[in-house]
């Protein structure tokens, strides 16, 4: 029996992924939930598990070749149960649920899970082995309930860059739903008009033209999405931090686990946000994208930017309001780590509510950095440096950084904004302030 596996739904709005490495050859024999692909997603690099255990038949993309959720990536050749009568012919009416990845938290039951997995079906359609026959039409089945079908985003991004209209391209999915293969045959036919074609720059000799793919393709959405939508703002000022350093070192006397600068301002952060609690919080758009409504989150969900050998992520400590300095610094440490080991699921990159940038580790000094959408403000640290400064009425050599704010305007004005900035600040200058929040 020859059982088909598909790209699994990865959860957390993720509809593709694209083929790293193939971990399995045709021919070899695979035990359940042994891993055949690394993919990477638009959040991770991952190693999917096939739930089934047999002999590879067949794979199916090529690395570099981008697969929807739904489509298959291997066939496997399965020994039937003992005792278990085989068909012959199987036509099973509904596809068996295959097991999600291990760490994907995919929503469970409800409309809006059912509906996510119809939607994102984007396979291309197979096409007949030469020398068989055409298929012959069959009469068609009573009508069911009428089901809207919805298309991939990859197809209708296939489409957009292609000057498809897909009003005008006859489905073959299931309830017509449009489908790759349907879009490709529109390309071939010559339907897109030449006006509509991807604008790109011109050609050069010895030009390298490296595809934005994964992480940086989302990334660079994600950018240009919170550059178009949200009208922010940003504001800074110069901070002492000598003070801080000097509290650091006391923290970090004995053989406790040490605590990163990060951690402190992590800390200060989430004080900040218990104070201002309208900058922990998102805007709610209607279906043409107005703002209706603001959303102020009861957690905070705390993003710190990090690079990594694919790029800037954005990890998030979960309910960081709910640990303690030590235990933000654990959190901040395992997350670093796993960034740069590139181990860092999908549900560890989503879901913030408020993000903090250490650009200053990179000997910058000051930034306006864009919001991560759909968040409402980000805070970012510049380097701590050596300057004269006037402390207690005298010129002397302080450690100074600048804190940068970047904020929603719809979210809050200036006064807000402010308070906010300041009281960070403050903090900075005079960590003892801190004792009062905890």
């Amino acid at each position: 029996m020859v059982r088909e596996f598909t790209l699994p739904d990865l959860g957390e709005g993720l509809t593709g992924a694209e083929v790293v490495r193939w971990m399995v050859e045709v021919g070899e024999v695979i035990a359940v939930d042994q891993p055949v692909v690394e993919v990477e997603t638009a959040k991770a690099v991952v190693e999917v598990p096939c739930p089934y255990g047999g002999v590879v038949t067949a794979r199916f993309g090529e690395v570099g070749e981008e697969r929807a959720v739904g489509q298959p990536l291997v066939t496997v050749a399965v020994a039937p149960e003992p005792g278990t009568e085989v068909p012959q012919v199987a036509a099973p009416a509904e596809t068996p649920a295959e097991r999600p990845l291990v760490g994907y938290g995919v929503a469970e039951g409800g409309k809006g899970a059912r509906r996510r997995r119809v939607g994102v079906v984007a396979a291309t359609a197979a096409a007949p082995a030469p020398g068989a026959p055409a298929p012959v039409p069959v009469a068609a089945a009573p009508a069911a309930p009428a089901v809207v079908a919805v298309i991939s985003p990859l197809v209708r991004r296939l489409a957009r860059e292609h000057g498809i209209e897909l009003a005008a391209v006859t489905g073959t999915g299931p309830d017509g739903l449009i489908m790759r293969a349907d879009v490709e045959r529109a390309i071939q036919a010559g339907q897109a008009p030449a006006a509509t074609a991807p604008v790109v720059a011109a050609a050069h000799a010895g030009d390298e033209v490296i595809p934005l793919r994964g992480l940086r393709r989302t990334v660079a959405e994600k950018l240009t999405r919170s550059h178009h939508e949200i009208p922010a703002a940003t504001c800074w000022v110069d901070a002492d931090a000598t003070e801080l350093l000097a509290v650091r070192a006391q923290m970090n006397q004995g053989d406790a686990p040490k605590v990163s600068l990060l951690a402190l301002l992590g800390r200060i952060c989430v004080a900040a946000l218990a104070r201002y609690p309208e900058l922990n919080a998102s805007v709610d758009l209607d279906e043409q994208g107005r703002a209706v409504a603001l959303r102020r989150h009861s957690a905070v969900h705390l993003g710190f930017a990090a690079q990594s050998d694919r790029g800037l992520v954005v990890p998030v400590v979960r309910d960081a309001q709910q640990l303690s300095t030590e235990q933000l610094g654990a959190e901040l440490g395992r997350l670093t780590a796993a960034a740069r080991a590139g181990s860092l699921t999908p549900a560890e990159l989503t879901g913030g509510t408020f993000t903090l940038n250490n650009y200053g580790v990179f000997g910058v000094d000051g930034s306006t950095p864009i919001i991560n959408h759909p968040e409402a403000a980000m805070l970012g640290i510049g380097r701590i440096v050596a300057k004269p400064w006037v402390h207690n009425g005298e010129l002397t050599v302080r450690h100074v950084t600048q804190l940068s704010f970047t904020f929603d305007h719809r979210v809050c004005d200036g006064g807000t904004s402010g308070g906010f900035l300041r009281f960070v600040a403050d903090c900075v200058e005079r960590p003892g302030m801190l004792l009062r929040q905890l």
